[in-house]
């Protein structure tokens, strides 16, 4: 049995980290250094950093607070926001990353995926998939959820899987910051698809949403969150103590 990740996301805008709902109405948390320490010190099992506007505005991700990030934590690092070449695949590594998170420059250049995995590796290439329900379907979205791109997401995230991507973010728009729980049904319809790691995204609540979510699909290999984790309602040590006490196996 594989062990299951935890993985706190520091959804980082002009150096802040910041949350909102639904990839709406953003509001200013922390310091990215500060939270990435603290979650790095309290349990998590790896931590994601995204530069959520990088790829809306056009412009390259800041790596003056990641590098910040990256000499203060002791996990595994993957980060993402305004990825579209290899040279940018290139400047996050050389600031600390271990992982680079590709969404939108995925969708404009969908060799870049395939290019990246030669060079890196497919362990260091995941794929950030923002999804959403459009008229039944599970739609690609491109710039922080901001651009319905018209594709229909599985057979786009099975796309890049195949190209050489070595895991997937799979983020609900319909379920991020709601705190109802992970989309179980868009998760396992990706999950079945593709025999690489998939972390959910989007929608945890409570303790309960984690192991709801980890007994109903067990091919899901890792759960991410932000809001619950950031303002206190689910603290990571007793969240995995949870885990265990309903035979999940974590790393404690």
């Amino acid at each position: 049995m594989i062990t299951k990740r935890i993985i706190p996301c520091l959804d980082v805008r002009s150096g802040r980290v910041v949350k909102g709902t639904n990839f709406q109405g953003l509001r200013d948390v922390s310091s990215p250094v500060e939270l990435g320490k603290y979650y790095s010190d309290n349990g998590a099992d790896e931590l994601v950093f995204y530069d959520i506007t990088a790829s809306a505005e056009g412009r390259k991700l800041f790596t003056d607070v990641l590098r910040e990030v990256a000499a203060t934590i002791f996990i595994p690092l993957t980060v993402g926001g305004g990825i579209n070449t290899l040279e940018d695949f290139d400047r996050v590594l050389k600031c600390g990353a271990d992982k680079v998170s590709v969404n939108s420059g995925a969708i404009r250049d969908p060799d870049l995926v395939r290019a990246a995995a030669r060079l890196y590796g497919d362990q260091c290439v995941v794929l950030s998939a923002d999804v959403k329900r459009v008229d039944g379907q599970f739609r690609v979205f491109a710039k922080g959820g901001r651009e319905d791109t018209g594709m229909e997401a599985v057979s786009w995230i099975k796309r890049c899987v195949d190209n050489g991507a070595g895991e997937v973010v799979l983020n609900s728009i319909d379920t991020d910051g709601v705190r109802q729980g992970f989309d179980l049904p868009m998760l396992e319809a990706v999950s079945e698809a593709v025999d690489v790691p998939v972390i959910a995204s989007g929608g945890a609540g409570c303790i309960g949403d984690f192991i709801e979510l980890f007994q109903t699909l067990p091919k899901v290999d890792a759960g991410l969150a932000a809001s619950i984790f950031h303002f206190g309602q689910v603290r990571i040590p007793e969240l995995k103590q949870a885990l265990k006490e309903n035979d999940i196996l974590v790393r404690l």
